[in-house]
């Protein structure tokens, strides 16, 4: 009788510079996103800026899990038990990449900082953001310095877009 028990493999692993790469910059266009939203329906107190970035930092923990979930499940191979726990655990980049803003946001509901008005100061922190990561990412690659500042260019002008767009829809 033939041994019928396989070994289940685990799930596919994302290198590290891949994952931090994936999920900065899926955080930073939520963040900005975000903010982009708020401008026009949050408020500007400072009881506001506090809902507004508690609802940020659960938006961003929904986004990673549904994420590393669709990771999971998209790999439709038998798993071991912990397997999806792992999946939702790489997702750590994307939840990194949302706390400044989280901050900045939190920042202006407790004093820190006036809270009318911080969306811009979070635009550009999310752009720049944006902008360092394309820059080290493709430095870890060995680019060249202008293949990785125009990398990172790239990668801004998604925040920009999403700014731009703002604009426009308002």
């Amino acid at each position: 009788m033939a041994d019928t028990t396989a070994a289940v493999p685990g799930p596919h692993r994302h290198d590290t510079r891949e994952a931090v790469l994936f999920g900065g910059v899926y955080g930073a266009v939520l963040a900005c996103s975000m903010v982009a939203a708020l401008t026009q329906y949050g408020r500007t107190d400072r009881a506001g800026r506090r809902y507004d970035a508690a609802w940020l930092l659960v938006t961003a923990l929904a986004s990673a899990l549904a994420h590393g979930y669709a990771h999971y499940i998209a790999e439709r191979r038998p798993h071991r038990r912990w397997d999806v726990l792992r999946s939702l655990v790489d997702e750590w980049p994307l939840v990194a990449a949302v706390l400044p803003t989280v901050l900045l946001l939190a920042g202006a509901g407790w004093g820190w900082w006036p809270p009318n008005g911080v969306e811009y100061p979070a635009f550009a922190l999310n752009i720049a953001l944006l902008f360092t990561l394309g820059v080290v990412t493709s430095r870890w690659l060995r680019r060249s310095w202008i293949r990785c500042v125009a990398i990172g260019l790239v990668d801004a002008l998604l925040g920009v877009v999403v700014v731009v767009a703002n604009a426009v829809i308002k």
